[in-house]
């Protein structure tokens, strides 16, 4: 019998949990026929409702529930890492609690990977209908641009949804960076992937809790994080200003030398320092966020501190 953990990051989710746990309790009856043992793990990234409450409520109701809750929000990359650190089963699933990673795909994805080919089947949106049109365009422009400074593969529209086996889980598990960009480790680490479309799914109950402003932050987390296309970009722009600053003091020197030396005009000069210091400024701030992510790594702290759990598997985090 295979033993599948699925992890459930949450946060603020209180009104989502009810119609979540009906719809995963309806896909463990079809997982049990196929002699499969279903273990939900709920992690509780801080939330401020009654998250925490109905999670208990639901795990003392069920053994098959599980739940871990943080002494603070320390956001959904900790909690998926949290996750995988707990889950033992053979058969590592992850997927959110809104409902738009459709439950009713895991069986399906259990299948795939008994067949042995894979070690992950995971998912993307084939199109983003009822996403701000602002927003999809922007996620667009961010999956195109890691496609060309990148060497990791990360696909439009996937999701974090997904099943892993126990391979592929104990290879993420070795990443123990603190700044984590899980879409970007999945593919770092490799294996065979096969991915499963399907079409956007809007959110049954409560709201999102990504601001514009917070999906613009980890796209960032993202480009910092895997590539360092920027850092060689403030290069290459500081050496093609030497290059252009050289010229025009060649064409001064011989302007001056031709026609002696008339006054030029004092607001484009102005402008041209302004823009010079503005790329400067740009730059410095490009080698600043990579020298803050070395920063925080250099310090040492956990990813994640748990309050309080009922598993039994205490990773080191906890302790």
């Amino acid at each position: 019998m295979d033993h599948i953990s699925i992890i459930v990051p949450c946060y603020n989710e209180q009104e989502a949990l009810e119609d979540y746990y009906r719809a995963i309790t309806d896909v463990r009856d079809r997982l049990s026929a196929m002699d499969c043992r279903l273990e939900v793990i709920f992690v509780d990234d801080g939330s401020r409702d009654q998250t925490l409450a109905v999670m208990k409520e639901l795990a003392a109701e069920h053994s098959w529930i599980k739940y871990l809750a943080f002494t603070r929000n320390f956001g959904k990359e900790a909690a998926i890492y949290a996750g995988l650190t707990h889950a033992d089963g053979e058969l590592v699933g992850l997927m959110d609690v809104d409902l738009q990673d459709p439950p009713s795909l895991i069986p399906e994805m259990v299948q795939t990977l008994r067949e042995g080919r894979y070690d992950c089947v995971a998912t993307r949106r084939v199109d983003r209908k009822g996403e701000p049109v602002i927003r999809s365009f922007f996620a667009r422009a961010f999956y195109r641009l890691m496609r060309q400074i990148s060497d990791v593969e990360i696909v439009d529209g996937a999701r974090d949804y997904r099943l892993m086996s126990r391979r592929y889980v104990d290879s993420l598990l070795e990443l123990k960076e603190y700044n984590r960009f899980s879409k970007g480790l999945f593919g770092w680490v490799g294996y065979e992937t096969k991915w499963l479309e399907y079409e956007n799914i809007e959110r049954t109950k409560g709201e999102t809790k990504w601001s514009f402003f917070k999906l613009l932050m980890y796209s960032i987390d993202g480009i910092v994080a895997f590539s360092t296309a920027p850092v060689r970009f403030a290069a290459w722009l500081g050496l093609l200003f030497c290059i252009l600053a050289f010229t025009f003091i060649l064409i001064i020197i011989g302007r001056t030398m031709i026609f002696g030396d008339p006054v030029a005009g004092w607001p484009s000069l102005v402008c041209i320092i302004l823009l010079l210091a503005g790329i400067q400024l740009f730059c410095l701030g490009l080698l600043g966020e990579y020298l803050s992510k070395t920063y925080l790594e250099v310090k040492k702290r956990p990813i994640y501190l748990c309050r309080e759990t009922n598993l039994e598997k205490a990773g080191g985090e906890d302790r």
